[in-house]
């Protein structure tokens, strides 16, 4: 009995061992896919005029830098002189750990080269981090 328990036991640590072998991390490009989605979801928050609704969804990093009601009144008097957006595209993206005035942590900066009715163009800069609770969340936005 003691000889098949030992056995039964062996195969379990066995067997675990192999799974934690195999299951990968998530890649650099699954991470930079998940903030892309992220960045996107927000920022048709922001097209929509949603402004309120953006700031709720951000990190608690771009929170604590910005209150609710200066995000609203600054995308208020910004957005609307921009028109509609025509186009959007990924114009660059980059994986970083460290970032200038920011905690380090997991960051992808994202370009977008845009298109709006009255601004042929622009480029929106964009950056998720992976928040404290591991989701992808927008701690900077910036447009020229």
């Amino acid at each position: 009995m003691k000889k098949l328990f030992l056995l039964l036991l062996i195969s379990f640590v066995f067997n675990v061992s192999c799974k934690a072998q195999t299951e990968e991390p998530v890649s650099m490009k699954e991470k930079i896919e998940q903030a892309i989605e992220s960045s996107n979801t927000w920022i048709s928050m922001v097209d929509s005029g949603n402004y309120g609704e953006s700031w709720e969804t951000s990190s608690g990093l771009f929170k604590h830098a910005v209150t609710k009601e200066d995000w609203i009144k600054t995308l208020k008097g910004l957005r609307p002189s921009f028109g509609d957006v025509i186009s959007r595209e990924v114009d660059s993206k980059k994986y970083e750990t460290s970032l200038p005035g920011a905690p380090d942590g997991e960051y992808v900066v994202i370009v977008y080269k845009t298109q709006f009715k009255n601004k042929e163009k622009a480029f929106e800069t964009i950056t998720p981090m992976k928040d404290t609770d591991g989701e992808w969340r927008v701690s900077g936005y910036f447009i020229k």
